[in-house]
């Protein structure tokens, strides 16, 4: 058997060592059109930085290791440049003498990847403008930044790749600023959870202009401008477009496979294509969300890995089966953690699923251990089914770890309510006895048996505004002096049996604090006495950071200051 595989990194490399381990007979050619086979993607801003030093730590596999270990013909600088279905060949172009050819294949797997999404906008192709997705595109940013030593960069996009680099180029003392259209930064969190984000980045000098599209790229002679929609310019020394990627389909779309979104491989769930014989895999596919069952481009390493396993495997003659992809993704934002799994509450609500949520604010461990550092979790699920949906985590410490377990919970289709029953490892320095998990799934049980009921921030509007209820904060005199929402009145939760003479029994009772422990307490304390009560999720703490976030979006000032400063 011979096998062809069109492009190597996550999907195509992985493949090729996956059908060698499987059949040590088999003939496989490796087409790649860039100098790298098996690089670390997700590793290329903290290159950029200086994070990494040795460019050779991005390099996993070189053709000749590979050949050596797999006898794998690694054939780099070569494109192909058509399929041919029809005579099972594909037509590959040597980039390096100009040299065509056809090569034929039993077997064929395309691992293409995805190409950097450009704006149709002037001013692309000037010099001082970068996009960043390959290794070449890498040692490019590192090359000018060695040789101009550029000021000040602007990053339109505000995703995975832009925030890495937004961090390690700040670190590196430039002026970072973002260009986002949306306006929140890293669309898989809810905009809630993105404040944390906006937050971190801010304290750290980055400049965010969220709700702000570009308009046009121009250079002059020192730098470059850009000019935003509502007539903004900007100025800086280089522009990095990390606007995401788009499927790159070409070959599949001139050789008659079926396509799907945005011009997408459509596949099986045996990562085959319409076409027999020819196998799809990575950011070139769609895929079925396994939450919600919609099709869908997730450009991730971890499901690339698998659909190249799983295409190996019946390439040889297997019957692998891919179930999904679920988005689980981590992110380091400069002293932060950000991580989410599944689906969040603004895809679920599109989706039309009947949402609820929790937000809690836990330690990473015990309290009474040093160094223990606050997280805020949002977990997401269905309500009357309780199917757990997603989960979304900003935090220090800890974080990567509670998410793959909801990703788990997830992956193994548990109710969000069995979440509390997980037993999970438990030692001071590392978790409390009742971890953030158990935690979340305790408050979800609790909304389950009519215990726990909640309003949101999406109510706060219409609680201020209602009438013939009580609204109450239970915290300290301190932290309310310190700020509190208009029209709730302070009674100190250790106060507040002493003192439910001053309040109307008559009406229902909103309470909060700062995290939503302890007006929980208190709405137990009132529901003791036959009262009708509503916790607010996430507390003071949580309020306080969307709103004061919203309120910068909204005047449009980088980090909250005068723009002139």
């Amino acid at each position: 058997m011979k096998v062809v595989i069109v492009g190597g990194v996550a999907g195509g490399a992985t493949a090729a060592a996956r059908i060698r381990r499987l059949d040590e007979e088999a003939e496989i050619v490796v087409f790649e059109r860039t100098g790298y086979i098996s690089y670390a993607n997700c590793g290329l801003p903290y290159y950029i930085g200086g994070t990494i030093e040795d460019a050779e730590e991005l390099t996993l596999q070189t053709p000749e290791s590979f050949w050596k270990r797999f006898r794998v013909q690694m054939k780099v600088h070569h494109e192909v440049t058509a399929i041919h279905p029809e005579r099972k060949t594909v037509s590959v172009k040597n980039l390096e003498n100009a040299e065509e050819f056809e090569e034929s294949y039993d077997k064929l797997l395309l691992s293409p990847g995805a190409k950097a999404v450009l704006p149709k906008i002037s001013g692309i192709g000037n010099e001082k403008l970068f996009t960043l997705r390959t290794v070449e595109d890498t040692f490019k940013i590192k090359k000018y930044i060695e040789e101009k030593k550029p000021k000040s960069v602007i990053l339109a996009g505000g995703g995975f790749i832009s925030l890495e680099l937004a961090e390690n180029l700040r670190e590196s003392g430039m002026v970072v600023t973002i260009v986002q259209r949306p306006k929140q930064l890293m669309n898989p969190f809810d905009p809630d959870m993105a404040s944390f984000i906006h937050n971190e980045m801010r304290q750290h000098g980055v400049k965010l202009y969220l709700g702000h599209t570009v308009e046009k790229v121009e250079e002059n002679e020192q730098s470059i401008n850009v000019l935003l929609k509502d007539g903004t310019a900007l100025q800086a020394d280089m522009v990095v477009m990390a606007l995401g990627a788009t499927p790159d389909t070409k070959l599949a779309k001139a050789a008659g496979l079926e396509l799907g979104i945005k011009e997408s491989i459509l596949v099986d769930e045996r990562m085959e294509t319409s076409v027999a014989d020819i196998y799809a895999v990575g950011d070139a596919v769609q895929v079925k969300h396994s939450v919600t069952g919609a099709d869908v481009l997730i450009s991730l390493a971890g499901p690339a890995n698998r659909q190249g396993r799983i295409a190996a495997d019946n390439i040889c003659g297997g019957k692998s089966i891919y179930h999904g992809s679920q988005g689980s993704s981590v992110i380091k934002i400069f002293r932060l953690t950000g991580a989410t799994t599944g689906i969040n509450e603004r895809t679920a609500k599109k989706a039309g699923i009947n949402v609820d949520k929790v937000i809690l604010s836990p330690m990473s461990h015990a309290g009474y251990y040093p160094g223990g550092k606050m997280m805020t979790m949002k977990v997401i699920f269905e309500k009357e089914s309780y199917r757990l949906l997603g989960a979304q985590i900003i935090g220090y410490d800890g974080v990567d770890k509670r998410i793959d377990v909801l990703a788990t919970a997830i992956h193994m289709k548990m109710k969000a309510t069995d979440l509390k029953g997980l037993d999970l490892a438990y030692a001071p320095p590392y978790s409390s006895a009742k971890d953030p998990v158990n935690m979340a799934g305790y408050m979800i049980d609790n909304i389950s048996k009519g215990i726990l009921k909640q309003f949101h921030i999406e109510d706060i509007e219409k609680v201020v505004q209602k009438e013939n209820i009580v609204r109450l904060d239970v915290r300290t005199p301190e932290e309310y002096a310190h700020g509190h929402i208009d029209g709730f009145r302070n009674i100190p939760v250790d106060e507040l049996r002493e003192r439910l003479n001053e309040i109307d029994t008559d009406k229902p009772i909103y309470v909060i604090c700062q995290s939503g422990l302890r007006s929980y307490i208190a709405s137990r304390i009132l529901s003791g006495k036959g009262l009708e009560c509503y916790n607010f999720a996430g507390g003071f703490r949580f309020y306080d950071a969307v709103i004061r976030e919203q309120s910068l979006i909204e005047t449009s000032l980088p980090c909250g200051m005068d723009q002139r400063k």
